[in-house]
């Protein structure tokens, strides 16, 4: 399952830069909301919603940091490690997904093309700068993972 989590990762930033550099596109360029801009937020939306899945599994029933934190909150929120696999990653990760979520909806119920692309940006930009600073990347020295 970590292994699939960490692999939907990559799933997640190819989806999240597609939907936002359409809607930068849209906002630069003035171009009409194609169906293209409508399928790029719904995969990036999917990819999320899938890795939440994977990651509540894996946070209540494989894994042993999340399990070691929540047996003693107390001392997870003294230990960097833990407190990041534990309550951060999740926090972050909620709101980043929400954020997906609400700029969905928004872009629907928008009235015009130039008010989509906007909404997008700022939804999708925004989601996906929550998304890189959740993942545990190898070059973050205490919580480094590896690449996949």
């Amino acid at each position: 399952m970590l292994h699939l989590h960490s692999f939907l990762r990559w799933a997640i930033i190819l989806a999240g830069l597609w939907a936002v550099i359409r809607s930068l596109k849209g906002v630069t360029g003035k171009t009409p909301f194609t169906p293209a801009d409508k399928k790029a937020g719904l995969f990036f939306m999917i990819a999320c919603d899938l890795q939440l899945l994977v990651g509540l599994i894996l946070y209540f029933l494989i894994s042993p940091l999340s399990k070691a934190g929540l047996a003693d909150m107390g001392a997870a929120m003294k230990d960097p490690v833990i407190r990041f696999f534990t309550v951060e990653h999740e926090i972050m990760a909620i709101v980043a997904i929400a954020l997906v979520h609400i700029g969905k909806s928004k872009i629907k119920k928008a009235a015009t093309d130039a008010q989509k692309h906007k909404l997008g940006l700022i939804f999708f930009g925004l989601a996906f700068l929550v998304i890189l600073a959740l993942i545990p990347w190898p070059f973050r020295e205490a919580l480094g993972k590896g690449w996949f």
